[in-house]
Order: C-alpha cells, then structure tokens, then sequence
C-alpha cells in the first residue's frame, strides 16, 4: 500500500477526517482491507486531491449527497466532522441540509439534522445555532 495514490490519499484523508477517518479504516481492516485501501485511494486520493473546487465545497457537497441518502447517518456524522474540520460553519452544515429538504423531504433531512448535533453537541458547539432570519 506504499504507492502514490494511497499515500495523496492517507495525506488527504487525515487533514480532512483526521481520527474519524482512521477508525473507519481500522474497522474495515479485518474484514475488508481493499475497501479502505478503495476508499483511500479512490475517494481521497483521487476524487478529494482534485482541483476545481476547494475542500469545504468537496465536503458541503459531500454532506448533501449523504443527507439525501437518508440511511448513511455514520458516513454523514464522519462528513460532518470533515466538514468543520476544513472550515465550514455548523450554520453553513445546517444550511446545506436544510436546502435537500425539497429534494429529498423531512424524514431524511429531520435525521441527518439530529445527526449532526450529535456532532456538534460531540464537539462542545452551543446549541441551538443562531436562527436564520424568515424574510
């Protein structure tokens, strides 16, 4: 696992999921090695290392498409983590989950939601969040 992929991608996977990132690595380890090597290399290695857009657009987008899903809440906890760690604002997280309610309706947004304040209470982020002003 020492090639070049796997190392851009371990690189980008720690400044990015930092431990979240290794746990899910070490778990799949004993039963499915070439999914974290997959996922290293491929995900971040290849997909995150791309230029075009900056990590808290990879990661805001990345948020959207897990809340969407609607049964991905470990990934998406992991994705929420990520995306604070790069910069984006617990309001920023909430916003972009807000918005895939048209798109995927409240159920799976009401969970992702509650997901991240797992998250956020994790990380000792007060909540509630400030309310965005109704126009």
């Amino acid at each position: 696992m020492n090639n070049a992929r796997f190392t851009a991608g371990w690189a980008k996977l720690a400044e990015i999921d930092g431990a979240a990132g290794e746990q899910v690595m070490a778990a799949l380890a004993p039963v499915a090695p070439d999914l974290g090597r997959y996922i290293v290399e491929f995900a971040f290695g290849d997909l995150y290392s791309r230029p075009g857009l900056d990590l808290t657009s990879r990661e805001l987008a990345t948020v959207a498409a897990l809340t969407v899903m609607g049964h991905a809440q470990p990934q998406l906890a992991v994705h929420v983590h990520g995306a604070l760690n790069v910069g984006c604002s617990p309001q920023q997280v909430i916003e972009v989950m807000l918005q895939m309610v048209a798109y995927a309706g409240f159920p799976v947004v009401i969970n992702a939601v509650l997901t991240a304040q797992g998250v956020f209470q994790a990380r000792g982020i007060s909540l509630p969040l400030p309310a965005t002003p109704a126009d």
